[in-house]
């Protein structure tokens, strides 16, 4: 089973640049969650940090217990064993051949014997769909194939949590959802946290249990699926629906002359909420939410068309002005889904309202 990370009020600066700063959030134990953010907004920087490899300028990471902005080296290297790692390019040596590959971990932080390494790196390699491979040079094989062999090395020391730094880059799309496929199945399989870095939309739609959105050096939002995908925030709409209309520009944020431009532009409808991708063997995942359960137990209303052929009962229009939850309901307290806004973007509290609202 996975266990929870806690990030609260970090900080990460470069000399006098900050690339973010104050962000807390919660990534609760055994659940996929997405970290979305224009290109240059530190999400790269953000796993690095949660891994140790970079130390904040405030603000701390607990993880089984333990700060490890705070600890000494030898129980960061302890705590490290927690995770596996699946790099932009698979970050395979290209000398050596998919199963050594696959072993380094296991020979540099264990005392296995290599008649039990042979025994889980071709357990690994049968998961990530590589049995017959392992022979084989990483420049020998499709660049869909490395990124399964870098999952598959991230895997053999069972970690607890599994950091994927953009797993999709330079697939295509056929690739990409087979990638996503396994993301799945992989969580159901061994429970642990997930945490995926991503542009692709689509992914951000249908894998992740949460989502998380970094702009302007701050995180915007933070929460469970249907949160972010049901927002009126500009900029989490403007991201996760891909428009030109929003806040967020070529150069990151667009200028005063451009936001004075569009305003009266009348907004797009946002899109139906796509149902959760499932298990290939059509199981439930023990992190997963039935559809529709955080649109329920705040009452918003989601965009028309949402889980469509599914039968979900979820809220409407008529019952969209009830009161909303307190901060010291249960779901407050369990979940805390909302992360303070962005300069200029509020932390959105669960609103109780239709899909089109200001």
């Amino acid at each position: 089973m996975g266990v929870e990370i806690k990030v609260e009020g970090l900080t990460k600066r470069f000399g006098r640049q900050t690339i973010w700063e104050d962000v807390s959030l919660t990534l609760p134990k055994g659940e996929i969650s997405v970290l979305l953010g224009p290109s240059g907004t530190g999400k790269s920087v953000f796993l690095k940090t949660l891994i140790g490899l970079l130390k904040p300028e405030a603000g701390s990471i607990m993880i089984d217990g333990r700060d490890i902005t705070k600890v000494k080296e030898k129980e960061l290297y302890e705590v490290r064993k927690l995770f596996g790692v699946l790099f932009q390019d698979g970050a395979l040596f290209g000398s050596q051949n998919l199963f050594d590959n696959i072993a380094f971990p296991l020979r540099e932080h264990t005392k296995k014997s290599e008649r039990e390494i042979k025994e889980i790196v071709l357990e690994k390699l049968e998961i990530t769909g590589l049995s017959g491979t392992e022979r084989k040079l990483p420049g020998e094989i499709s660049g869909g194939m490395r990124k399964r062999a870098g999952l598959a090395r991230a895997l053999v020391l069972d970690p607890q949590i599994l950091l994927f730094d953009e797993p999709d880059s330079g697939l295509d799309p056929v690739r990409t959802a087979y990638l996503n496929q396994l993301i799945v199945d992989l969580n159901s399989q061994i429970e642990a946290t997930f945490l995926i870095v991503t542009h692709d939309v689509n992914t951000a739609r249908t894998v992740p249990d949460n989502i998380g959105l970094l702009y302007r050096r701050h995180l915007a939002m933070f929460g469970p699926r249907e949160m972010l995908l049901s927002s009126n925030e500009p900029v989490v709409r403007q991201f996760l629906n891909a428009q030109r209309e929003g806040p967020i520009g070529m150069a990151e944020e667009k200028d005063a002359g451009e936001l004075e431009s569009e305003k009266g532009t009348e907004l797009g409808a946002l899109p139906p909420i796509p149902a959760q991708l499932a298990t290939s063997d059509g199981s439930t995942r023990v992190s997963q939410r039935l559809p529709g359960t955080w649109l329920r137990e705040h009452g918003v209303v989601p965009p028309p068309g949402s889980f469509d052929g599914l039968g979900i009962d979820v809220p409407t229009d008529e019952g969209a002005g009830r009161d909303e939850p307190t901060d010291d309901s249960p779901e407050a307290a369990d979940r805390q889904p909302v992360a303070a806004g962005a300069p200029g973007l509020p932390a959105q509290r669960p609103r109780r309202r239709p899909y089109g609202g200001a």
